[in-house]
């Protein structure tokens, strides 16, 4: 019987030879293929939350009000998440962060497809803009369930886009020697990177159950 092998979707660099030249690492088509799809999600969720951001503020001059689709019910109200002082972070509208942020994912993930190939510190780099993003969006859940009571649709995606590529960079990372670990976690992500984004998007989605449960769609 032959033996089927599941291969994660990055892969180790290709074997260097001696030179004097840094060293550099690519990716394989199928990881710069997720760059480029969860790039592109998080992008659409930035740019509509954009347009439905000004239209707000566009009715508010008008004396109007205006409703976003994704507002279904007091939880699930993207409206509410687009007014609170939460979405303006920085000064200016998260979103905007977003639109530049998801862009430069999208552009590595295509640089990888066109063969193109990093140094250790762009790596390092781009591994640490996808962490202060987890971090970011991770504060952005608590002030969602907790402080603002209301859960945008359109956040959540860009969520979900967002811890899933910092796990498979951080895991592409690990396994060409880019970032130190254990013999024993190179070979977990060698099979099982899937297993971290899985997991904490369940962890996510459980306590927005805990937190609302049926209400949810009421």
């Amino acid at each position: 019987m032959s033996k089927t092998t599941v291969k994660d979707v990055t892969t180790e660099s290709e074997p260097q030879g001696p030179t004097a030249s840094p060293r550099t690492v690519g990716g394989s088509r199928a990881f710069a293929l997720l760059l480029v799809i969860t790039g592109a999600a998080g992008l659409l969720a930035a740019w509509v939350i954009t347009i439905d951001k000004q239209k707000i503020l566009e009715a508010k001059v008008a004396g109007k009000t205006f409703t976003p689709a994704c507002s279904l019910n007091p939880i699930v109200s993207c409206g509410s998440v687009m007014e609170s002082e939460q979405a303006s972070v920085f000064g200016f509208p998260n979103p905007m962060l977003g639109l530049v942020c998801y862009g430069i994912v999208i552009c590595v993930g295509m640089s990888l497809l066109a063969r193109a190939r990093f140094p250790r510190w762009y790596w390092l780099t781009f591994n640490f803009g996808t962490l202060f993003g987890v971090c970011f969006v991770s504060w952005l859940q608590f002030q969602s369930l907790y402080r603002i009571n209301a859960l945008c649709l359109w956040c959540c995606l860009a969520w979900v886009a967002t811890l899933t590529m910092f796990w498979y960079v951080t895991s592409h990372n690990i396994r060409n020697d880019l970032l130190p670990a254990p013999r024993a976690v190179k070979s977990f992500l060698a099979e099982f990177t899937w297993v971290l984004p899985v997991t904490h998007s369940g962890a996510i989605a459980m306590l927005i159950l805990t937190r609302w449960g049926s209400s949810l769609w009421a």
